[in-house]
């Protein structure tokens, strides 16, 4: 895998670019320089919304599920078959929210604005990671920032969680 190239802050960027013409949603993951890091492959097929997240040799990373029957739109993230985190769109007047629950690890949040579809996700009160439309002119990139010493593929997937789940009622 090639590294991404952290931003004089300590922060590494990437870009989630929607690829066009594919059957379901899927997604590359490019770093700074634009190289492909990671894929997310939509199993349009599947009975339930499904992303398989893996690297540039097709090694599976992660598997993100959307969960069928629940009051609020919630996305699971899965490691190795098992349950890495929870993300939960939660009930807000004015701004768009996501909790992020991180099996033995620390809750996040992240919120932001739907229609600029800016967010920001913090940990303790502290950014960990930004999600911005703003810094591309195409509609289908977003570029994603992260803080120093996050788990990359955990706010990635969670990321696209927010993508997924962010025009959906609830």
């Amino acid at each position: 895998m090639t590294e991404s190239k952290p931003l004089e802050n300590g922060w590494t960027t990437f870009q989630l670019r929607h690829q066009l013409f594919s059957l379901g949603e899927d997604f590359w993951i490019q770093n700074a320089s634009g190289e492909n890091v990671y894929k997310a492959d939509s199993k349009a097929m599947s009975l339930r919304e499904t992303f398989v997240v893996a690297d540039v040799n097709d090694n599976e990373l992660a598997t993100i599920e959307a969960k069928l029957l629940s009051l609020q739109p919630t996305m699971k993230i899965l490691r190795g078959g098992k349950l890495s985190a929870t993300v939960k769109k939660a009930m807000a007047l004015f701004k768009q929210k996501f909790s992020i629950k991180v099996e033995g690890g620390a809750e996040r949040e992240a919120q932001g604005n739907v229609l600029k579809h800016e967010y920001q996700i913090t940990s303790g009160g502290k950014p960990v990671a930004t999600i911005s439309k703003k810094w591309f002119s195409l509609d289908d990139t977003y570029g994603i920032a992260l803080a120093p010493g996050q788990d990359e593929v955990l706010l990635l997937c969670a990321a696209i969680c927010i993508d997924e789940m962010a025009e959906t009622p609830g």
